[in-house]
């Protein structure tokens, strides 16, 4: 792992249930502002970390897992309505 995939790590382990966070917030947290990229590229090959607490710039779900996303932030108490969280950003 890379530092900053370190961070990332670090970052999504400190979102708790009900938390929701752009790529670009991770981003910056993690120290890097601007790499969103970065982050979706992370999730997509890491375990055991909450994904489904990161969302689009618009709130919008990941594709193609849009269903298990809106299961498990609905399970959360996270209000999600069609493809997008009501409101992105950590709440």
């Amino acid at each position: 792992m890379t530092e900053l995939d370190e961070r990332i790590a670090e970052v999504l382990r400190r979102l708790g249930p009900g938390d929701v966070a752009t790529y670009g917030e991770v981003a910056a947290m993690a120290g890097k502002p601007g790499a969103a990229r970065a982050v979706g590229r992370f999730l997509s090959h890491s375990t055991g970390l909450p994904w489904w607490r990161v969302v689009s710039a618009s709130g919008r779900l990941v594709p193609g897992s849009e269903a298990e996303q809106a299961k498990r932030l609905r399970a959360e108490g996270v209000t999600v309505t069609g493809t997008r969280v009501a409101r992105a950003g950590r709440r």
